[in-house]
């Protein structure tokens, strides 16, 4: 059996986040409330309360509490994830794989929603509605989010690492073609071009690009789970 070269990326991207978010939770807990945070706690602690309040709006503050986590892991491991190209990892969420399962767990949280303020027989009489030849339509609709959701992500971050493929490719070639008319070398020569080229695709396809694709899953995710929640209940303490 072969083992895909995404997987050690995955593990090893698994246990340096896992580490760092157990470090970080620990250096807050021991955080005196009456002391200005410092250093990478600032950062840390302005970027939670503006997840946290994100949430808060799309879903209300007492279901805010137990969602944001949820939505910090997931901000954090899909950019991280995107951006890892940068140090010469293939990025996990060029695997179909892994944007599958993180579509999954957010369509298990918006059925759960669903489940739990629409009760089970209004879950399933919504499949029937408005009327009941719609029900192929309806059952194909439920999995369309969390397919078009793994597809979109899976499919924007695979493009932009072909991409950087091509362009690396071509500034060989050009390499290869200006040494060529002083030398006689055959082969591949050092890719000087590359650097001068790259760093602005790179600014774009990995940074900008996997940026916008993390805002899109989460707040995706963010939305879809409070559409389901009713507003007394947003507003509940």
């Amino acid at each position: 059996m072969v083992i895909q070269s995404d997987v050690y990326t995955i593990i090893f991207l698994t246990i340096v986040l896992g580490s760092g978010i157990v470090v970080l939770s620990k250096k807050i807990d021991a955080l005196d409330p009456m002391e200005k945070p410092k250093g990478i706690l600032l950062p840390v602690l302005l970027g939670v309360q503006s997840v946290y309040n994100t949430v808060k709006d799309s879903v209300g503050k007492h279901y805010a509490d137990s969602l944001t986590p949820y939505i910090l892991v997931l901000w954090t491991y899909i950019f991280t994830a995107n951006v890892c190209s940068l140090f010469g990892f293939s990025s996990p969420t060029s695997n179909l794989s892994v944007t599958l399962l993180l579509s999954v767990i957010t369509w298990l949280l918006i059925q759960a929603a669903e489940f739990k303020f629409q009760g089970i027989k209004g879950y399933f009489h919504g499949f029937l509605e408005p009327i009941p030849i719609m029900l192929p339509m309806n059952i194909f609709g439920k999995f369309s989010t969390m397919v078009s959701m793994a597809l979109r992500l899976f499919g924007n971050i695979l493009c932009g690492g072909i991409m950087m493929q091509l362009i690396y490719s071509f500034c060989q070639w050009i390499s290869n073609s200006i040494v060529g008319l002083f030398t006689s070398v055959n082969g591949n020569v050092f890719n000087f071009i590359a650097p001068f080229l790259t760093p602005i695709l790179h600014a774009y396809f990995d940074l900008f690009a996997g940026f916008i694709q993390t805002l899109v899953f989460v707040t995706l995710t963010v939305v879809l789970i409070g559409n389901d929640i009713p507003e007394e209940y947003k507003d509940k303490a």
